[in-house]
């Protein structure tokens, strides 16, 4: 009995030892899917969110570029041609400017889509 005994003990430390063991290999399961996790998603989440913010600040900079390029075209026009636009003319040098800022616009996007493959 007492050889039973011995047997029984022998085999709950090795069972432990396993249960040990395989509860240390789940936790570094755990750990290496969460750096893995991390590696692919939010890593590269953090860049792009990086790339969007610069994105959309060049664009709000643009964006006020043109606007204030076309406010300066317009009142150019509105100023040193003196009496040329008045009365039934004043709505010219408006459309004048939207033509301009059209020329630019449709300048800038044949420049983007011409160099698109480019690098």
């Amino acid at each position: 009995m007492a050889h039973a005994q011995r047997a029984t003990a022998g085999e709950t430390a090795t069972t432990g030892e396993r249960a040990e063991s395989t509860g240390e290999t789940v936790g570094e399961l755990w750990d290496l899917l969460k750096t893995y996790a991390r590696q692919q998603t939010v890593d590269p989440v953090k860049a792009l969110g990086r790339f969007v913010t610069y994105g959309l600040l060049g664009s709000l900079l643009i964006g006020i570029g043109i606007t204030e390029l076309t406010v300066a075209v317009l009142r150019v026009l509105q100023v040193e041609t003196d009496d040329v636009f008045d009365g039934n003319w004043s709505t010219v040098p408006y459309l004048i400017a939207l033509v301009v800022v059209s020329g630019l616009t449709l300048l800038s996007l044949k420049r983007i889509k011409g160099t698109g493959g480019q690098r």
